[in-house]
């Protein structure tokens, strides 16, 4: 039996939608794959780039394709609105053959060809479970969509993180490896008073020490920085060799306040919208359970027909004769399944609890929400002042290790003193590479949690910054750092 289902003028409109969203999406990924072939050509990716280029990412791909599925599932749903026509055809064409043999009567024969095409067209005029289906259908596909983009932003925001980490560690092995530097001469220093009579065996074995783990210390921020480097070609589903800007500078500044933060993050979360949306699709799911037991009323049209050719129980077969006929029968049903021992009943209750289950998960989510975006927000504060605070402390120790540097050249200091500072200024330095990694990362994470954008100028948020412009130059802040 043959099923076709009728698209009628007035579902064009839907067919034509779908093509247009596949175009789109082939269209993008046209646009991605050029961006690709770029960067092959091109092996250098900027912060700016990575939102395009995590597109590609393979997991993202795949719930590219549950999108898909779920907007042609919608389709499905409301097809049926609409009336299904079936064509059936019992043997097309029959031939039988045969002979009816009776003592009292003469004996008669059948040779005959025949086809019995029937048409049969149903239209539900009143279906009580169509419309939570197609709500249902509906919202799953809303829900994938947001699903895409949670994890495109997760993505997103991980591959940023990545990239901050791989910066993060070449600054790293510059520090170790000025470091090493300043330890090297420390040493030639005190080889140089052992053999000149004035220095000691214990101050050369002292810098011998520092030079050794000093030296360790940079050979493991070379390990972190290729493990950094995979990590990120990773997430970037990035095949051949890669550069990135190796300076590490302020993405931009935050110029929203706390309360702003929050009211946007809830208002445009996706999570949240997911978990509304699931809440509708089991209210939705408990009505289809109790318009099981409503009446659904549909009309029929029955076109049933029979044509042969030749003779059927004759005496005399007449392989030339020939005859038609054909019935149409339209009419209006009634179907109603009144009782089922209350069976969907509890399964509409059952599904309104699962509703209400949602409501509190969604409270949950609210608090969780304001919490991690508090929690960025005065984190940021916090990591600009540690940027401001590490830039002083790397001045003074850069000016420690000088004076030390003099004073154990002429005798008045231990070179003790000098590895100590050093040290101190490798620490102030390393501070601030931790100040500036941070810093970059709870913007992207204020961005991702509030869907705010990052401005790239600053605003100083003093509360008197409108009367004392011209003191706030004088001072020290995080909008006077270059970026």
């Amino acid at each position: 039996m043959l099923k076709k289902v009728i698209n009628p003028i007035l579902f064009l409109p839907l067919t034509l939608f779908i093509n247009s969203l596949e175009i789109k999406a082939n269209e993008k990924q046209g646009f991605i794959d050029k961006v690709l072939e770029e960067k092959s050509n091109n092996p250098f990716i900027s912060y700016e780039e990575i939102e395009k280029i995590v597109l590609n990412n393979q997991e993202l791909r795949s719930l590219k394709n549950l999108v898909t599925s779920a907007r042609f599932n919608l389709s499905s749903q409301i097809a049926q609105r609409y009336p299904s026509l079936d064509l059936q055809a019992n043997g097309f064409p029959k031939y039988v053959a045969g002979k009816n043999k009776n003592s009292n009567s003469a004996t008669l024969k059948t040779s005959q060809f025949s086809a019995n095409p029937s048409l049969n067209i149903k239209w539900d005029l009143i279906d009580p479970l169509r419309g939570s289906e197609i709500k249902i259908a509906r919202d799953n596909y809303k829900i994938a969509e947001n699903n895409y983009e949670i994890k495109k932003k997760d993505l997103i925001q991980e591959a940023k993180i990545r990239y901050h980490k791989f910066q993060k560690s070449y600054q790293d092995i510059q520090n170790k490896t000025f470091t090493v530097n300043l330890s090297i001469t420390s040493l030639d220093n005190a080889l140089a008073k052992l053999n000149a009579g004035i220095g000691t065996k214990f101050e050369v074995l002292e810098a011998e020490a520092q030079l050794s783990r000093d030296k360790l210390s940079l050979n493991e921020k070379k390990i972190e920085h290729k493990i950094n480097k995979i990590s990120l070609k990773e997430i970037l589903n990035i095949k051949g060799d890669f550069e990135i800007n190796k300076e590490q500078n302020l993405t931009g500044f935050w110029n929203h306040k706390l309360n702003k933060n929050i009211t946007e993050g809830l208002d445009k979360n996706l999570s949240l919208k997911n978990l509304l949306l699931q809440k509708s699709i089991k209210k939705n799911q408990a009505k289809s359970f109790l318009s099981q037991n409503k009446p659904n009323i549909y009309i029929s049209n029955s076109l049933a027909s029979t044509f042969s050719k030749g003779d059927s129980l004759s005496t005399n077969i007449d392989s030339k004769e020939s005859g038609s006929n054909y019935t149409n029968t339209i009419s209006l049903n009634f179907a109603w399944s009144i009782f089922d021992g209350g069976q969907n009943k509890n399964s509409s209750k059952s599904k309104i609890a699962d509703a209400e289950s949602d409501k509190y998960a969604y409270k949950n989510l609210k608090n969780v929400l304001k919490t991690n975006i508090s929690k960025a927000y005065l984190n940021l504060r916090l990591n600009e002042e540690k940027i401001i605070s590490s830039l002083k402390e790397i001045e003074s120790s850069k000016e420690s290790v000088r004076l030390s540097r003099l004073r154990y050249d002429v005798g008045i200091s231990t070179l003790k003193d000098v590895l100590v500072r050093q040290s101190e200024l490798s620490n102030a330095k390393s501070k601030n590479i931790n100040a500036l990694y941070n810093y970059n990362l709870n913007l992207d994470e204020l961005k991702r949690l509030t869907f705010l954008e990052i401005s790239k100028n600053c605003i100083n948020n003093n509360n008197n910054n409108n009367n004392n412009n011209n003191k706030n130059k004088d001072t020290q802040s995080i909008c006077n750092i270059s970026k």
